[in-house]
């Protein structure tokens, strides 16, 4: 066993990544293909309402780094970041941390507005019967406007795992994975983050309670 690798993501914390992934795709081809699968669209989006909904939770109750405390959005540590001037993080870095920040914002807006929207012709969000028809158009341009701002985030999201894989020779992927990040002899061990069974059956029940409250949401506030 290498003990130079120190666990840094929980395993919620990346099956919630990974599934985000999942969904973000789903719901991004089934809205492509239209029709029946915009069906699909929506269960995708209520997925993703659940998923962002966790994850806003588990950054005050997870693990050491998946918290918020661990990586503020701070312009000043990212501006020292970028510049080299900054320590290593065994989380995400200062720069990193505004992508998370952005990315939930973005896609809490892009699935709670969908809730609202309509396509004109077949299909109403579950909540649009609350507003008026004007405020759901303009929610739906909102809606439409704000996929290409994840669709930029998502593309810069990218972009930095590739520097970081070609430029910094360092992987982002297998962390996210495996859960464990390696550090090379002579560089001081991080303190690893609570991965333990309790810790997993909190992150299951606050994943459940999420998905009941939206589900409720989805079906019963009509």
């Amino acid at each position: 066993m290498n003990d130079r690798r120190v666990r840094v993501w929980d395993l919620p914390t990346r099956l919630f990544h990974w599934a985000l992934l999942v969904c973000i795709v789903g719901s991004l081809v089934s809205v492509k293909i239209g029709g029946d699968a915009i069906a699909w669209h929506f269960r995708f989006g209520f997925a993703i309402l659940t998923l962002v909904a966790f994850r806003v939770i588990w950054g005050f109750i997870g693990s050491r780094y998946a918290r918020f405390a661990s990586f503020p959005p701070n312009p000043f540590a990212a501006l020292r970041y970028l510049g080299g001037r900054s320590e290593p993080t065994p989380g995400h870095n200062p720069l990193g941390a505004f992508s998370v920040y952005a990315l939930l914002a973005a896609l809490a807006f892009q699935a709670g507005s969908g809730l609202f929207a309509n396509d004109s012709i077949m299909w109403d969000g579950p909540l649009k019967r609350l507003i008026s028809s004007d405020t759901s158009d303009l929610i739906t341009t909102l809606h439409r406007l704000n996929r290409f701002v994840l669709l930029g985030l998502i593309a810069l999201h990218l972009g930095a795992i590739l520097f970081y894989s070609r430029i910094k020779k360092e992987t982002l992927v297998a962390p996210m994975v495996a859960g464990d990040r390696e550090y090379p002899a002579g560089v001081p061990l991080p303190e690893a983050a609570d991965d333990s069974a309790g810790l997993r059956l909190r992150a299951l029940i606050v994943l459940v309670a999420c998905a009941v409250a939206v589900g409720y949401t989805v079906t019963q506030v009509r």
